[in-house]
């Protein structure tokens, strides 16, 4: 399946139906009296998160979606069918921008999760509806309401715990095929990756979803290279491993160049939890490991882990770290938003009882 992360789309909902303006007749019925309809509903349109995609790709070849009108009112008191509404299904981590790209309108980051992105138009009302004691025979209807429309833009940003972040090169893919079931095109050449990989990790009975993006390279921030575009899939993550090459010429700078890259692309990716990854120590001898570990610590603080993701030696380790990072997040985060929560109700609380 080809992966798409980004695209626009038109929705347009369905207008209501018009109402109708009829009179009953019928044999030895003088005074039938009105029995005009009124107009079924338009039908909406809603974005839902479900389970079991990963791609936008549906949306790259059929971009204009409507939903069906409302059917007009009949004599005889008839209602018109309401129109069927549309919706979207899409990725967990979907998230729903104006046609300008500027305005975040949903962020969908639950299965089942739905969003309702225009309503359908209001239905008309037939004559019968008019009726009243002074106007016996009212030869008045409204037209259905109008539909709405808009163009919109929907990006997808993964949904993961870890994300893996380096040079081309670096071995990141290597990495996620020794540590969970996934399959990553894996070369000795630059920009392997073209796009992201989920891979699901399991160490000591628990499991956490690790993200392979495609290798930055010094000014991705910029838009050079892959890297710029597949950054925003690292912002949802609890924790960074960042993966150097060990063999490369300039350890120090190969991870001062991506972190630059993290601080210029804001989003709080610098400020995340990170655990560097001193990869392919398989080809280097003890002591040239420790000397280039201590290397590493002068430029900072973050602990770092040598490992060989073709051997798999320090991997467990590694793991067992990465897990104990995106459990301490993910309890703080619960409990920002259990306290978010508890300000709420208690806000509520007080406009409710507080004194006229």
């Amino acid at each position: 399946m080809k992966f798409l992360d980004q695209c626009k789309i038109y929705i347009k909902s369905g207008a209501g139906g018009v109402g109708c303006m009829s009179f009953r007749r019928e044999k030895c019925v003088e005074f039938g009296g009105p029995d005009g309809g009124n107009g079924g509903a338009g039908g909406h349109v809603m974005i839902e998160a479900v389970e079991g995609l990963n791609t936008l790709i549906d949306y790259r070849y059929k971009q204009h979606f409507k939903a069906s009108r409302g059917m007009h009112g009949m004599g005889g008191n008839r209602t018109g069918a309401k129109g069927d509404d549309i919706i979207l299904s899409v990725p967990v981590g979907t998230q729903i921008f104006d046609e300008n790209n500027d305005i975040m309108l949903a962020d969908l980051t639950e299965v089942g999760q739905t969003v309702l992105m225009l309503e359908g138009g209001h239905p008309g009302r037939g004559n019968a509806s008019f009726k009243t004691s002074v106007n016996q025979a009212p030869r008045q209807i409204t037209e259905g309401g109008p539909a709405e429309e808009m163009w919109v833009w929907m990006q997808l940003k993964l949904m993961a715990d870890t994300g893996l972040v380096g040079l081309p090169n670096a071995g990141k893919s290597t990495f996620l095929s020794a540590a969970s079931r996934a399959k990553p095109k894996i070369a000795d050449y630059p920009f392997t990756t073209l796009k992201p990989q989920l891979g699901v990790v399991y160490v000591d009975k628990k499991e956490f979803v690790v993200a392979d993006i495609p290798g930055l390279i010094k000014g991705a921030h910029e838009g050079h290279g892959l890297g710029d575009r597949f950054l925003g899939h690292v912002e949802r993550c609890a924790t960074i491993l960042h993966v150097i090459d060990a063999t490369g010429e300039d350890i120090a700078e190969a991870y001062t160049t991506i972190r630059k890259e993290l601080e210029q692309y804001g989003e709080g990716l610098a400020d995340k939890k990170e655990i560097i990854a001193l990869n392919k120590i398989d080809a280097l001898d003890e002591e040239l490991v420790e000397m280039l570990s201590h290397e590493l610590k002068q430029v900072t603080k973050s602990p770092i882990m040598p490992i060989s993701g073709v051997s798999g030696q320090g991997v467990d380790q590694l793991l067992r770290a990465l897990l104990s990072n995106v459990e301490d997040v993910r309890q703080l985060e619960k409990a920002q938003k259990d306290k978010d929560a508890l300000s709420s109700v208690e806000k509520v609380s007080e406009e409710k009882w507080s004194p006229v």
